[in-house]
């Protein structure tokens, strides 16, 4: 019997060590993925060891903890998934018995407190720290901005607990609901947490349809569009020709050194500007058949079908909500990982389901940077500072934290939220839920409408040849006295 006791707390013992193994070489491999793209983006400082630049070092290293994060929740549900499906398919297979429901579980709690971390205490201190110069009167040094920035985290936790402890006991005014007031472990981070994620969950249902109609333009830049009613000789001749006569007026042009400097650097980046549709022009010319008339459509045709399946998913969950109580998102039970089959179609319909809530996360991305609010979070490459990273890490992390909650209510697929993320207050309001479906389909659907067509009319508009009667901003150029339509100059 005591032998028997010693083996189970052995193979107990031995399954924690193998999930604590296989936790940290994930985390390893996202933190070096997210290193190395946010050193990509990140601004080139001087190599001198000062003050600042061990505050940038820790604020990046932090910065790429919260990156790696956030990849972690991005590949919960979609490993959960393939998980479960592969547990199913091989159920006595010896080489898979790592990948169980303990390692799983433990993931999402792992990933449910580590975004807690990071969004609530990791990326605010690298945010003051970074912004901390030491109290007036103190000593300059680390130790002075350590200090600064506890003490603004101090006044920022109590600001954020008193805001929610307002809020609660506005909403809830029975007697349950006021003794946990004054529970912080149990109620307020919980509920914290939850109001964080419905707003990520907005943030989603904003950036995500305009990501959706935005990804066309996105891969249309990216991909050689069929030569169809052009002429690229012809363009690239005329672009050439404005390129001759702005380098003339930049360089050769006596009068070049009365100009203001606001107008040079006007001309400069009208310069820039055409080169790069020069460039363009050139890669459309040198680009294979295949590439222009076989690649671009069909990129385009997957980009559709996935959107309007999206869309379709959608309408058959508000259905489901309409029609069956199970569909809620709170109302699913929790089951063992691989006990059951989540997907009608088995292993096809659940890699269908992953690959859509990747495209679902990277429309949303596209679409936030593509937001007018956020424009000026967008990173350039070797020319981003730390605040603006900061900035993006946080906008990326709710993003991310809130795709598991979004594919759940949206109905892409129908796997339990495990951990915390299953246990938010909002999940488990009928009217929220519906009405989070409903806007989701007809803010996607109006997108994509405004998007075809306004694509419609100006392949018209070239057909037709009406748009070389479109003018510029200012049709007369002062110094030449020449009219400028659609590019080129004539003099008048």
């Amino acid at each position: 019997m005591e032998e028997d006791d010693v083996s189970i707390r052995e193979q107990n013992f031995h399954s924690q060590v193998r999930e604590y193994i296989i936790c940290f070489l994930i985390f390893a491999v996202l933190y070096i993925v997210s290193y190395c793209i946010i050193t990509r983006y990140k601004r080139k400082t001087d190599d001198q060891e000062d003050e600042d630049a061990v505050v940038n070092r820790i604020s990046l290293y932090l910065c790429t903890f919260t990156l790696a994060v956030s990849g972690g929740a991005v590949f919960l549900l979609p490993f959960s998934i393939i998980s479960n499906e592969i547990l199913l398919s091989f159920p006595k297979n010896y080489y898979i018995q790592w990948l169980n429901g303990s390692l799983i579980h433990g993931l999402w709690n792992l990933v449910s407190l580590s975004s807690n971390l990071c969004l609530f205490v990791l990326m605010p201190f690298a945010y003051f720290f970074l912004e901390s110069e030491g109290f007036a009167g103190s000593k300059k040094g680390i130790r002075a901005r350590v200090l600064e920035t506890f003490v603004m985290l101090f006044l920022l936790g109590l600001l954020i607990l008193g805001i929610v402890w307002v809020a609660s006991a506005l909403i809830d005014n029975d007697a349950a609901s006021m003794e946990s007031l004054y529970d912080l472990w149990e109620f307020y981070l919980p509920y914290l947490y939850s109001c964080i994620s419905l707003m990520g969950g907005l943030l989603l249902l904003m950036c995500t349809p305009v990501g959706l109609s935005r990804m066309f333009t996105v891969m249309g830049q990216l991909l050689v569009k069929p030569t169809i009613l052009e002429d690229l000789d012809e363009q690239i001749y005329c672009i050439h020709f404005q390129e001759q006569a702005l380098l003339r007026r930049l360089n050769g042009s006596p009068s070049s050194s009365t100009l203001q400097g606001g107008s040079v650097h006007h001309r400069n980046k009208e310069l820039d500007s055409v080169r790069s549709q020069r460039n363009k022009l050139e890669r459309r010319k040198k680009a294979s058949a295949w590439e222009k008339n076989l690649l671009y459509p069909i990129v385009m045709l997957i980009l559709l079908t996935g959107t309007t399946l999206s869309v379709l998913l959608v309408a058959l969950n508000i259905l489901y909500l309409l029609v069956d109580e199970t569909a809620m998102p709170k109302g699913s039970k929790d089951q063992g990982i691989g006990n059951t089959s989540l997907s009608t179609f088995g292993v096809v319909q659940a890699v269908v389901e992953i690959i859509l809530m990747f495209y679902l996360m990277v429309s949303s991305v596209v679409g936030f940077y593509s937001l007018r609010v956020f424009q000026s979070l967008t990173p350039r490459k070797d020319d981003t500072t730390m605040t603006t990273i900061i900035g993006c890490c946080v906008s990326i992390l709710v993003l991310s934290s809130a795709l598991p909650v979004m594919s759940r209510t949206l109905g892409i697929t129908r796997f339990d939220l495990l951990g915390d993320f299953g246990r938010f207050n909002w999940l488990g309001n009928f009217y929220i839920v519906l009405s989070y479906n409903l806007l989701f389909a007809v803010v996607t659907t109006l997108c994509l409408i405004r998007k075809f067509t306004s694509a419609v009319r100006e392949e018209l508009l070239k057909a037709l040849g009406l748009d070389k009667l479109q003018l510029s901003n200012s049709p007369t150029d002062p110094e030449s006295g020449k009219l400028a339509v659609n590019g080129h100059q004539k003099t008048l």
